[in-house]
């Protein structure tokens, strides 16, 4: 069940994004944190402890809101606009899944022949 419930503003024109693989519409106008808290019981799951987290100041200030893109790059779910066709993540990718970075065993030295 989603933690917010829109109650005015219903005419402003859909917004498609996507959030863990499943399609949701927002609105235009809506932060990511508002278009994820009108369709989930989350923002996001915690890196270290895998518990849930719904953002906490609501300014950027507190860094709890930050998500992450199917792509790796990371967001402020609170001070950044929803955009048409946005690949949300509620959980953190594995770090062999974010391009640019290593896994652990992609050292070449692991590879003992």
């Amino acid at each position: 069940m989603a933690i917010l419930k829109r109650l005015a503003e219903t005419a402003r024109p859909a917004v498609p994004f996507t959030l863990d693989g499943q399609a949701c519409q927002a609105l235009a106008g809506d932060t990511v944190l508002t278009a994820v808290l009108t369709q989930a019981e989350s923002l996001r799951q915690s890196e270290f402890s895998g518990a849930p987290r719904a953002g906490f100041c609501m300014m950027g200030a507190c860094q709890d809101c930050w998500m992450q893109l199917e792509n790796g790059s990371r967001l402020r779910a609170c001070s950044t606009f929803i955009e048409p066709g946005m690949r949300l993540q509620s959980a953190p990718l594995p770090p062999a899944a974010v391009p640019g970075t290593l896994a652990v065993a992609a050292w070449p030295e692991d590879d003992i022949a």
